[in-house]
């Protein structure tokens, strides 16, 4: 690091869990996050800030008034344009030294297989249950950790995913692809503005953890949010054997 960056990332540079070498692994790793919506401008704004290296940004989507809200990442001028531009420009703003790379596109299957092999971890900001099975696959078969997120009205929940980790779950193994979810969408339901900060935040939080290896991330754990009375709970996950994304991997080890 350079005498800038050592400034810029002087309060970081002071935590004992994460000093000069947790730093430097957090300034070059490359994280995809998908979904530059209410999730995604936080994680965007918390991984830029803190120096992550490279930021792969995908959404196929464009700013609109209605957003603001709660997509602290855009603003008011930048209406009408595609989120992933909208969102480089604030993150330049901030953090200049980070690499942005923006990808205006709906992140297909096929794509993601490739977006979730040049990066180093997930951070899935997606809004659809499609979207969320096809990022959990590609992670699954490239090995790499995804920290997932999701907010609707008053309630939202967390969880890290690492299929590096034996006896750790996917998303599948909790959220089965086969089982029937009704599609909930903040146009219909509503949501909470400071609710998707709260779980953008923690998504953040956990790929930075997972990333410099700091403090314990929330694999196997599943973090539910109840923002109305604001209460915090938490379910242990356990790995699906007959998993349909992850059961190949050979049985989880005898505790």
């Amino acid at each position: 690091m350079d005498d800038s960056q050592l400034q810029r990332y002087a309060r970081h540079l002071l935590l004992d869990d994460i000093g000069v070498e947790g730093q430097e692994k957090l300034l070059s790793a490359h994280v995809l996050v998908v979904g530059l919506g209410g999730l995604g401008s936080p994680v965007a704004m918390y991984l830029a800030s803190a120096g992550v290296g490279t930021l792969t940004l995908v959404d196929h989507d464009t700013v609109d008034l209605t957003n603001l809200q709660r997509q602290i990442v855009h603003a008011t001028d930048r209406v009408g344009q595609p989120k992933v531009a909208s969102a480089r420009q604030a993150l330049a703003a901030l953090n200049p030294l980070v690499h942005v790379n923006a990808i205006e596109q709906r992140a297909s299957a096929a794509e993601l297989d490739a977006l979730v092999a040049a990066a180093d971890l997930v951070v899935d900001c997606s809004d659809n249950f499609a979207t969320r099975q096809a990022i959990n696959a590609a992670c699954v078969a490239h090995r790499r950790p995804l920290v997932s997120g999701a907010a609707i009205g008053f309630d939202g929940q967390v969880s890290v995913y690492d299929p590096r980790q034996a006896d750790a779950p996917c998303y599948a193994c909790v959220f089965p692809p086969t089982q029937e979810v009704p599609e909930v969408q903040c146009a219909t339901m509503g949501v909470f503005a400071p609710l998707v900060g709260i779980v953008g935040t923690i998504q953040a939080a956990e790929a930075l953890k997972v990333l410099s290896g700091a403090g314990q991330p929330l694999t196997g754990r599943l973090l539910l949010i109840d923002a109305r009375g604001m209460e915090f709970n938490e379910m242990r996950l356990k790995r699906a054997p007959d998993c349909p994304v992850c059961g190949n991997r050979g049985a989880p080890p005898l505790v």
